[in-house]
């Protein structure tokens, strides 16, 4: 393998029933941080059938190319059909850098590519950028020292630790990234990409599955991802029924309710609110982290939140090294008392 021969920053934009993914332009965003020091370009995937009107908006994110793959074969996500494309996309490209968002279908299919390309994956990355590797020189082996590599960064050993991962011997460097970690680009209206059509084949196989019936969820639940103001509650909240007071300031503030995952584990709400490690990653304007002691698992998931508002009895509960604001006391008697204030705000305006 000659390394040289492998060039720009690569994106799957995952899309579903012909709808672009958010996590791709997260992914579009940060590959634009990392294509600038490496000076070369951004190039999407879309994979999919009649997919093409789809490719403007990947412009707008970021993407200096789109390759195309369009197959009826592509229609509804299949890890063969899917993985085939994807590995003979990378085969025939040669990307230096691939990512892949950390979803369902990611989780699938880029462990599954990497493998098939003969490449390293990095899983759950939170911190991409490119440097050196290793991060020091080792001191008599200063010219071993690779330059302008991956840097993959992600939560180990159950968030307690974070290791910093390279891929400085094949490629692509491959990563998946979980959704809302990054953040997407302001997109720029009328941006054009250049479009490459491509398509490798597909003969079925016995590895191909018939997909006898898609069956839609239908749930009312509200993505946490997107909300602007967050009001989550822990442990400390102490029961289901006692959400209720987190619902209503919710309610007041026009935000969402979220939760930790002691509360989905006790069964008090359902996984979909989950903020954290093993559940979603969130930046709202406003997070309240109510009866949360701030586990380092639930941090890394809401830290990147413009404010944080804490409110525990416990004045050393961990989740006072990340808040901006910070009420100690009792959330019963605190949490409806601030309900009530910004009320009376709301109706004094």
């Amino acid at each position: 393998m000659s390394l040289q021969e492998y060039k720009g920053v690569y994106v799957y934009a995952q899309q579903v029933d012909n709808v672009i993914s958010g996590i791709a332009y997260e992914l579009l965003g940060k590959a634009k941080e990392l294509a600038a020091p490496l000076n070369t370009d951004v190039t999407a995937v879309l994979l999919g059938s009649n997919v093409g009107d789809l490719v403007d908006s990947l412009a707008e994110y970021g993407a200096d190319k789109v390759i195309v793959v369009d197959d009826p074969e592509l229609e509804t996500y299949r890890t063969e059909p899917y993985a085939h494309a994807l590995s003979s996309v990378i085969n025939e490209y040669k990307p230096d850098i691939m990512l892949v968002g950390a979803t369902a279908i990611g989780r699938d299919l880029g462990p599954t590519v990497s493998a098939r390309v003969a490449t390293g994956l990095t899983a759950d990355c939170t911190v991409l950028e490119i440097g050196d590797f290793p991060l020091v020189a080792i001191p008599g082996k200063e010219d071993e020292q690779k330059h302008n590599q991956l840097l993959m960064t992600r939560p180990a050993f159950g968030g307690n630790t974070i290791a910093t991962i390279a891929c400085p011997n094949t490629r692509p460097q491959m990563a998946t990234v979980r959704p809302g970690v990054m953040q997407k680009i302001e997109p720029i209206k009328g941006a054009k990409a250049e479009v490459i059509n491509y398509n490798p084949g597909f003969e079925v196989n016995n590895k191909y599955v018939t997909i006898k019936e898609v069956v839609k969820a239908v749930t009312d639940t509200v993505d946490i991802m997107d909300a602007k103001i967050l009001v989550s509650g822990g442990r400390g909240v102490g029961s289901a029924e006692n959400f209720k007071i987190l619902e209503d300031l919710a309610a007041v503030l026009g935000g969402t309710v979220s939760c930790s995952r002691a509360v989905v584990d006790s069964g008090w709400k359902v996984r979909d609110l989950q903020v954290g490690q093993t559940g979603k990653t969130v930046r709202p304007n406003v997070y309240f982290a109510i009866g949360i002691s701030g586990a380092i698992q639930h941090v890394a998931g809401m830290e990147e939140s413009d404010i944080i508002v804490a409110i525990n009895k416990d004045e050393d509960a961990p989740i006072f090294d990340v808040a901006d604001y910070g009420i100690v006391g009792d959330l019963n008697k605190v949490v409806p008392l601030l309900t009530e204030q910004i009320k009376a705000a709301i109706a004094n305006k």
